[in-house]
């Protein structure tokens, strides 16, 4: 792969552009589609497509609450978005660590844009076991910030010192 200083940050930034507008998409998609908690299975007793709306965070945390919960996500979403800009605007010659930044911030982005112009989140994947078990519903930015938070811990043990590594 390049090395992530070539080009700066903007190729980056492409890609979490990319994951927005696939998100974005996805939901559109969902939503003119399929009624609120309508489920049409895909891999039946494990996978459907559904359509819900999180007015909360993840697990939808705090999603009963009055409202203001909008605005304290909302404003999480965009300071942890510029940080990741800073971040990936700084960092040099690490193209892992660059792609999982950028999905992050997509997918915190296309999340963002939910909360501010529609007051909540448009989930529409059902991960459940037939009837019985069900994890709560999330949509491809939840997955882009998810993928994005597993490889920089698995980067975390990837760039031990030497000395950690050996002692």
């Amino acid at each position: 792969m390049r090395d992530a200083q070539r080009f700066g940050a903007l190729p980056w930034l492409a890609l979490s552009v990319l994951v927005i507008l696939l998100d974005q998409l996805t939901k559109l998609y969902f939503q003119a589609n399929l009624s609120l908690y309508q489920q049409v299975p895909v891999i039946p007793d494990i996978l459907s497509w559904t359509l819900a709306y999180n007015p909360g965070a993840a697990f939808s945390f705090l999603a009963d609450h009055s409202g203001w919960q909008r605005w304290f996500f909302a404003g999480i979403a965009a300071v942890v978005s510029v940080v990741l800009v800073v971040w990936l605007k700084r960092l040099r010659n690490d193209t892992w660590t660059a792609i999982a930044l950028a999905l992050i911030l997509g997918g915190a982005l296309g999340n963002l844009y939910d909360r501010l112009v529609l007051g909540h989140v448009i989930d529409f994947i059902l991960v459940h076991w037939r009837q019985e078990w069900y994890y709560p519903a999330f949509n491809l930015a939840d997955s882009a910030i998810t993928v994005g938070a597993v490889m920089l811990a698995l980067d975390m043990f990837r760039k031990k010192k030497p000395e950690e590594a050996h002692g």
